[in-house]
């Protein structure tokens, strides 16, 4: 038995640019801190609604500007590609098993988006936009 052994080397920074597969999964994991961007964004549009009219009148100014407007183009990009990659996924992720087989991943992903489709209906119809 030897006294040192073999330790493959492997880069720490950019071990995901080898492979494509790596380069996708490390991107949908990055689309993650817009997404908590915006979330903190929301949370900060409460507690401007929370201070009074003038307040939130403002945060309204502040959302219209181009740079608003453009981090909000932003990760609308990055949701839609989070939401993309994670349904391509998702028959791995989570196969459903009918009887002895398994239903197939085409089901599968069809199904979210019908679900997503449908969602969005329902929240434009909610919003008075259709």
């Amino acid at each position: 038995m030897s006294r040192r052994p073999y330790v493959r080397e492997m880069p720490t920074t950019h071990w995901f640019l080898r492979q494509p597969r790596y380069l996708r999964y490390m991107a949908r994991e990055v689309t993650c801190v817009f997404i908590g961007a915006y979330a903190v964004l929301l949370v900060i549009a409460l507690a401007r609604l929370a201070e009074g009219r003038e307040a939130y009148e403002g945060f309204l100014r502040a959302l219209g500007s181009t740079a608003g407007i453009a981090f909000q183009v932003v990760v609308l990009a990055f949701a839609l590609y989070h939401t993309v990659s994670w349904f391509s996924v998702t028959p791995k992720a989570m196969p459903i098993q009918r009887g002895e087989e398994f239903v197939p991943g085409g089901v599968i992903i069809g199904a979210h988006y019908a679900g997503w489709i449908a969602l969005s209906i329902v929240v434009l119809v909610l919003a008075g936009v259709l």
